[in-house]
């Protein structure tokens, strides 16, 4: 029998015949979702999707500048700040998740491709070598008082491209809103050799750490008792 996780810890499980049963957390049922993720990016809304919480979507809209000499670890931790912060002051009584990634090799940071030239030369810079993936997150409430602050890290190994690999896979279109110009999950699946840590972390969201927080902060439980067939 296969699980399809969907929003608000809402479970359906789906035998080989096709028949649904749908399952949720029991305090699903009697209050609205406390969590807001403050990105638009699709990969992190599925992975939470994924993960069974209860969320909605509020993205952020602040400036997105590195400032001189900042390490990649304090950039993410701190757009992941300025993102949550900015959406919890409009709703406090919330617990908001904000988000960060980049990809940095040879100490430079590469963030979303502007051009086909520029995600042309990402991925050549980024063939046959180790580069690494940061991604900062934040979980916060201003009415508990309360907020979470971390960076984590993967080391991820591409093989050697060709020119014509990197040619059809920007004619894909894909690479132009990912930093690194690539998808992991997606159909850059095939240019990753290896990885080094968090493959979550790699999409957008390191997931185990950021249920351990939210678990750590009480915003949500995982409890078996908790869960009913509707």
């Amino acid at each position: 029998m296969a699980e399809l996780a969907t929003p608000c810890n809402k479970i359906v499980r789906r035998d080989f015949n096709g028949k649904e049963t749908h399952m949720r957390h029991k305090s699903d049922l009697s209050k609205k979702c406390k969590i807001i993720l403050a990105s638009k990016s699709p990969r992190r809304k599925y992975l939470l999707e994924q993960a069974g919480i209860c969320f909605e979507v509020i993205p952020a809209d602040i400036e997105e500048k590195r400032h001189p000499n900042e390490p990649p670890e304090a950039y993410v931790q701190r757009l992941s700040k300025e993102k949550a912060d900015h959406i919890a002051k409009e709703y406090p009584q919330k617990w908001v998740i904000g988000a960060d990634t980049v990809v940095v090799i040879d100490n430079s940071l590469l963030e979303k491709p502007q051009s086909t030239e520029d995600a042309r030369k990402m991925l050549g810079i980024l063939s046959n070598r180790t580069h690494t993936v940061y991604t900062g997150y934040t979980i916060c409430s201003k009415s508990k008082e309360d907020s979470v602050t971390r960076s984590v890290k993967t080391d991820v190994l591409f093989k050697k491209l060709t020119p014509r690999e990197i040619e059809w896979y920007i004619n894909t279109d894909e690479p132009f809103d990912k930093a690194g110009a690539y998808a992991i999950q997606g159909l850059g699946t095939f240019l990753v050799k290896a990885i080094n840590g968090s493959y979550t972390n790699v999409v957008g969201l390191p997931v185990c750490e950021v249920i351990e927080d939210l678990m750590n902060c009480g915003v949500i439980e995982r409890n078996l008792s908790d869960l009913m067939e509707s």
